[in-house]
């Protein structure tokens, strides 16, 4: 009989892979780290660089996502919360939760996921709000819970653990299903771009031709014999006198002798017109990014507004990203507020999203208040306060 008995293999702590994960994609499996596309954050980066009216929309909707406040369940710290709020310095020489959640935003809309450290004092406060680079970091499901994601120091081929995983805060815009990583919103538009600016070059190309303009000068000597046994001549000398004139500051007259026939070179070809395709190409960039065309200064109508429509649709789609925030920004109020004794719930309330006229926006506030007079003056209020307004 043995004198010790074999311990009995423990449960593994996390749950299984789901059963309809895929065999060999490393990211549904705990402990596996799935590798960063850094080569589609890096081509939305030139996106970004190369056509302006893409930079320009993505700083648009971190514009747009607007402020926001933090708001704690217990009112005896919502003025530490505000002081946090308006004071954390973050990324360069910005100072505010509100300059960090643009960084922030900005990265996820270029890269699709992003990753900020907090950063702590001594007593675990958050002192510092750090976003880091996008190669700088890898994922990976955790080992023991097979829900949270670790974030990894990206160290070459593999990742190294970091000491403190509490401390990151991680967020993908419209992660695929089984993926680790977001989709840029950006994505889908290299084709395009590429055409786009093909035709850009082209027609850069073509200025420099036709607009920097060069001429074919053409010496035909006559039936005279001795003018064809100079010809050679007669063109070196030709050649040289009209270098002369070219090269002078001034403006200078060519006298040659004989029939001499000047042209523009690429005079007689046609530029082809790009208004059309470059404007088609355009608008699947306007479609993607979601904005309204006159907001990136594209004016194609001279009655250029924003619908009621489109407003709703824009609206909606800032509603999504804030969605995507808010969970980030709690979590970083939350870790504030636990090293001074709070555990109560932060919420994340948004300003609201304004995007009609001032004027209309003006006018209905003045009709409102008429509204409002009326009913004081007649006593009434509900529907029968519209109904005899609507009649004075």
């Amino acid at each position: 009989m043995p004198l010790f008995k074999r311990r009995e293999k423990a449960p593994q702590a996390f749950a299984a892979p789901p059963a309809l994960a895929a065999p060999g994609r490393a990211q549904p499996v705990p402990g596996h780290f799935a590798a960063p596309p850094t080569l589609s954050g890096d081509l939305c980066r030139a996106l970004r660089e190369a056509v302006p009216v893409i930079d320009a929309a993505v700083y648009k909707l971190v514009r747009l996502a607007g402020g926001f406040r933090a708001v704690c369940e217990n009112r005896r710290y919502q003025g530490a919360l505000d002081a946090f709020s308006a004071a954390v310095p973050s990324d360069g020489a910005n100072r505010s939760l509100q300059s960090f959640a643009d960084c922030y935003f900005e990265q996820l809309l270029t890269y699709g996921t992003a990753v900020a450290e907090m950063v702590p004092d001594e007593t675990g406060a958050v002192r510092y709000l750090y976003n880091a680079p996008p190669h700088d970091f890898l994922l990976r499901r955790a080992r023991t819970d097979f829900s949270r994601v670790e974030v990894l120091k990206n160290d070459g081929a593999f990742g190294r653990a970091l000491p403190h995983p509490e401390r990151f805060v991680y967020a993908a815009l419209a992660a695929q299903p089984g993926e680790l990583y977001g989709v840029p919103a950006l994505s889908g538009l290299a084709f395009v771009s590429s055409v786009l600016l093909k035709i850009f070059n082209a027609v850069g190309q073509n200025w420099e031709r036709v607009g920097n303009i060069r001429f074919a000068v053409t010496y035909k000597p006559s039936g005279d014999p001795s003018a064809r046994a100079y010809a050679k001549e007669r063109a070196a000398q030709i050649a040289e006198q009209w270098g002369e004139a070219m090269r002078s500051r001034e403006v200078r007259d060519f006298v040659a002798v004989g029939d001499v026939d000047v042209k523009v070179i690429g005079a007689d070809n046609q530029i082809l017109d790009s208004e059309v395709p470059v404007r088609q190409l355009l608008e699947q960039i306007v479609a993607k990014l979601g904005l309204p065309p006159y907001m990136l200064g594209l004016s194609w109508s001279t009655t250029e507004r924003m619908a009621a429509e489109q407003a709703d649709i824009l609206t909606t789609e800032l509603e999504y990203y804030r969605r995507v925030l808010s969970p980030v920004l709690q979590e970083i109020c939350r870790t504030h507020l636990r090293a001074l004794g709070c555990t109560d719930r932060v919420d994340i309330v948004w300003d609201d999203v304004t995007l009609k006229d001032a004027v209309a926006e003006a006018t209905a506030r003045h009709l409102d208040a008429q509204t409002a007079e009326i009913r004081a003056k007649l006593g009434l209020s509900g529907e029968e306060g519209d109904k005899n307004a609507e009649i004075v």
